[in-house]
């Protein structure tokens, strides 16, 4: 029989929980920029539409290796000099991240072959994903290490805001540094200057917030961790491989995992052909070279702003959510998302817009929120605390292997599709209502 445990940890000030947190502005800026921006920087580079899941497949490949492998060795980390156990991580990775960054947009400005700028900006991107894998998931080890279960829901409330802030500042620059004159096209083959200073200023901010996190969280020392989450001496220094840890995860690790998979091919479609599908379905056409798809970039981004906001609205309302309860709101969101994705296929006016992404952030906001409460709850629960920043490594394969899946079947799927971007918007919008249709098949224990 399953021995329960429950957790001591103490209540936290809310401004510390405010810290643990604000970090995570910086990394979600510089993940939104790469995802907002990836389809459009590839196929201004020359990359086949036709291709572009290959690019899309690195981002999610390194990350379902790298970060089980920073859960397990920031598990048994202590460096108190710079920053105790999950937080040497961030560190080291959002200074790789704030380099990857700069490079990344001048893929097509060193005078490279088209073929050759596409393997740099591939290369960048593979780096880039690394470095924000291993800085993003401390955050998420962090509340789970720090946190007690009554301030849980709050907690990552709190991180879904800075997360979602990150994302609006990404998605807006663009377009508010073309309004103030910077150049939003250029020659062929190249970044629009808007685009590649977006970048910069995300590897400025990235930095920043991180190091504010570094010097004003002060984490557990192995002792006190071991206190608060009731781990004697053999759990806390278990030696264990990962493999071994995955087969006695705990029942709803796995059946998160069935929702996670299809919400999560959603929106790698959206991220892979949400230019495209906008420049389609509202300027009629598809080609990069153009002003016009290009301003679509930039509308993508401002409605990529408008689901970060309406995200944060939502999460406000989802920490308000009983317990008892969190699962249908959390269906509930997802259903709303599937609309939103749907809806898009059926709008031609720019402004309209506002409405599917504004359903697509509640989907969003849920799926930032709800899978880790229920998970880390579970985690303690089963008495697995010690291995808990390994558990949520390995969860992050049910973010990474979906997106894998639907980078290697649009292959099949977007020539199958006419090679239309919006009917790729349209599959994501179907793959989120099975997603809210299999919410309550998640179990507890």
């Amino acid at each position: 029989m399953l021995e329960v445990k429950t957790s001591k940890l103490p209540t936290l000030p809310l401004k510390t929980i405010w810290m643990l947190s604000f970090g995570y502005l910086g990394v979600q800026m510089a993940f939104s920029l790469q995802s907002s921006n990836m389809g459009r920087i590839f196929e201004t580079l020359g990359a086949d539409p036709t291709r572009l899941g290959f690019f899309f497949i690195l981002p999610p490949l390194a990350g379902i290796f790298v970060q089980p492998i920073v859960g397990k060795f920031s598990d048994k980390t202590w460096a108190p000099r710079i920053g105790g156990r999950r937080l040497p991580y961030l560190l080291i990775s959002s200074l790789v991240a704030m380099i990857v960054l700069a490079l990344l947009p001048n893929s097509g400005s060193f005078g490279f072959s088209i073929p050759v700028a596409l393997w740099f900006g591939a290369t960048a991107i593979l780096f880039m994903d690394l470095s924000s894998n291993i800085a993003m998931q401390p955050f998420k080890m962090i509340v789970g290490d720090m946190v007690n279960e009554k301030q849980k829901g709050y907690a990552y409330s709190i991180q879904s805001l800075f997360s979602n802030t990150g994302a609006v500042l990404a998605s807006i620059f663009p377009f508010v540094l073309t309004a103030i004159g910077i150049h939003n096209t250029a020659p062929s083959g190249q970044i629009p200057k808007s685009v590649i200073v977006s970048f910069y200023a995300g590897a400025a901010i990235l930095i920043i917030c991180s190091l504010i996190t570094v010097f004003k969280v002060k984490e557990y020392p192995p002792e006190e961790y071991a206190a608060y989450h009731t781990l004697t001496k053999e759990e806390q220094f278990e030696k264990i491989s990962i493999f071994k840890l995955l087969a006695r995860a705990p029942r709803i690790f796995w059946t998160i995992t069935v929702v996670q998979f299809f919400c999560w091919m959603g929106f790698q479609y959206l991220w892979t052909y949400g230019t495209g599908a906008i420049s389609q379905n509202i300027w009629g056409i598809v080609d990069p070279a153009s002003a016009k798809y290009q301003a679509a970039g930039n509308w993508f981004g401002m409605m990529s702003a408008v689901q970060a906001v309406s995200a944060v609205i939502w999460s406000y309302v989802l920490a308000k959510i009983p317990d008892n309860r969190q699962k249908g709101a959390y269906a509930l969101s997802l259903l709303l998302g599937g609309i939103g994705f749907i809806s898009f296929f059926f709008i031609h006016i720019q402004i309209m817009l506002v409405f599917s992404f504004a359903l697509i952030g509640i989907s969003w906001a849920a799926m930032m929120s709800f899978p880790f409460i229920f998970l880390t709850n579970g985690i303690e629960s089963a008495g697995e605390g010690a291995h808990m920043g390994t558990f949520l490594g390995l969860f992050n394969g049910s973010i990474c292997f979906p997106q894998i899946v639907a980078s290697i079947a649009s292959f099949i799927l977007f020539p199958l599709f006419g090679s239309s971007h919006i009917l790729m918007i349209l599959l994501s919008g179907f793959l989120l209502i099975i997603g809210a249709s299999n919410v309550f098949l998640i179990k507890d224990i």
